[in-house]
């Protein structure tokens, strides 16, 4: 479960563009909110079968993508990124969530080149600063 801020929560200025990949409304609309009360601009899509596409549309600096989507994983779709396929940047920062967080599963994420490996449920504060630390590592 993810916590949301109250209203009061400390605003930072902008920091950059965010790009969400996650499928579960619940948890999209969560994280673009957390994240846009940070200071970031968040677009979201939810299919892995376009969603190199919408890396290439949306010029992110950092990439939330979830492990488990529609039409291809969130694994197909960093592997695909890796590989500069579509047009994409090979080196963008990729944060990676996951609900399982098997072993095996990190484990294949660290060989296909994730930046960062994350189990949900995890805290906001959790959650920003890795995107943050992405942030900081994005090429630019």
């Amino acid at each position: 479960m993810i916590d949301i801020p109250s209203a009061d929560a400390p605003v930072d200025a902008p920091r950059g563009r965010v790009l969400l990949i996650e499928d579960e409304p619940n948890i999209a609309t969560a994280i673009g909110f957390l994240l846009q009360r940070e200071g970031w601009r968040v677009s979201t899509h939810s299919d892995g079968r376009t969603a190199l596409d919408a890396v290439v549309r949306h010029a992110p600096d950092v990439i939330v993508l979830d492990v488990m989507l529609p039409g291809q994983s969130g694994f197909e779709v960093l592997g695909g990124l890796r590989a500069g396929q579509n047009g994409t940047r090979a080196d963008l920062p990729v944060l990676m969530l996951t609900a399982k967080g098997q072993t095996k599963d990190r484990d294949r994420a660290e060989a296909l080149g994730v930046s960062r490996f994350m189990t949900k449920p995890f805290s906001n504060r959790e959650l920003i600063e890795a995107v943050r630390d992405l942030a900081r590592t994005a090429p630019g």
